[in-house]
């Protein structure tokens, strides 16, 4: 849409024209409001206190560590207890022995839900 043009010298003929009618009143008006102008100008600003920020307290997830066992396309395969190492490594024997395809042991945490 189309904005209306502001002529500047318009509106500022018209503030002097203001301020040339407000001239003719009695001084003793015009003097008062300036005053209270300045003193409020002097005041120094209040600023609010910034309310502390409160942290968030992250909730800990409780872990458990189990051995996976795992393929050259980092699948997991199967899962074993973290006392059952032996028994993780007993089942890549085996899968490599049958396939002949890379597979490995590795560290496994996962949540425990209560």
């Amino acid at each position: 849409m189309a904005r209306k043009v502001v002529n500047r010298k318009e509106l500022r003929a018209q503030a002097d024209a203001a301020e040339a009618r407000g001239k003719t009143k009695s001084a003793s008006k015009e003097k008062a409001p300036k005053v209270a102008k300045e003193k409020k100008a002097k005041e120094p600003k209040k600023v609010a206190a910034k309310k502390p920020a409160r942290k968030k307290v992250a909730k800990e997830a409780r872990m458990k560590a189990y051995w996976g066992v795992f393929n050259s396309g980092m699948k997991r395969l199967a899962l074993f207890e973290y006392a059952d190492k032996k028994a993780a490594e007993k089942k890549v024997q085996e899968l490599v022995g049958s396939s002949r395809v890379h597979h490995f042991v590795q560290l496994v945490k996962e949540a425990i839900s209560e």
